[in-house]
């Protein structure tokens, strides 16, 4: 590509790379239970559920960084893999993975935007502002209606326990109280039918 300049460039180089992002595939099927959802369309899926729900954050929030934190929030998982977050050995290993590859596949872009991008990154990953608090709200929300709508599917496959759905979500809350409701009903609904263990 020696006819574009070397920003372009890098930025091309990266969008390429992204592009791997569409093979990462992930523990929960989709709502119509055909086949395992992929990152990128796990990303998509985030991107509008914060169009749509941002008024259920429980503070005021900036809804174009909240997306652009959803967007870019598993592109480490090229390099690292989707671990199930109910996991936690294999998730504790994988985050020193995830910051490497965070490293060098948003290397890849200039400087400036390198620089954006990790540091959007590591606001998700630290869950501290509102709009990290939403976007890790929804990043959960996503696979818990993909349970409730394949009837439980991942949870069942991978011996998730009624205990560890309320660990691993609680935080959800700290994003969104009215979307923390609706999880809640739907895990007494799946205690109430004793589906998977306590």
């Amino acid at each position: 590509m020696d006819f574009i300049s070397e920003r372009l460039k890098n930025q091309v180089e990266f969008l390429i790379e992204i592009d791997k992002l569409k093979h990462i595939f992930r523990k929960t099927k989709l709502f119509n239970k055909s086949r395992f959802e992929n990152d990128a369309e796990h990303a998509w899926h985030l991107a509008v559920m914060a169009l749509v729900l941002s008024e259920y954050a429980n503070e005021s929030v900036d809804v174009s960084k909240i997306i652009k934190m959803v967007l870019i929030h598993d592109i480490v998982e090229i390099d690292a893999g989707d671990i199930i977050v109910y996991d936690t050995q294999m998730r504790k290993l994988a985050e020193e993975k995830e910051k490497v590859a965070a490293e060098r596949i948003f290397g890849i872009l200039p400087e400036d935007q390198k620089a954006e991008f990790i540091d959007l990154w590591r606001e998700f990953e630290k869950r501290e502002t509102p709009e990290a608090k939403f976007a890790a709200a929804i990043d959960r929300f996503e696979p818990i209606l993909q349970n409730y709508l394949t009837d439980y599917f991942a949870w069942k496959v991978h011996d998730v326990t009624i205990g560890m759905l309320y660990d691993k979500n609680k935080h959800i809350e700290d994003g969104s109280k009215e979307i923390w409701n609706v999880v809640e009903s739907i895990f007494s609904e799946v205690k109430s039918k004793g589906v998977i263990k306590e």
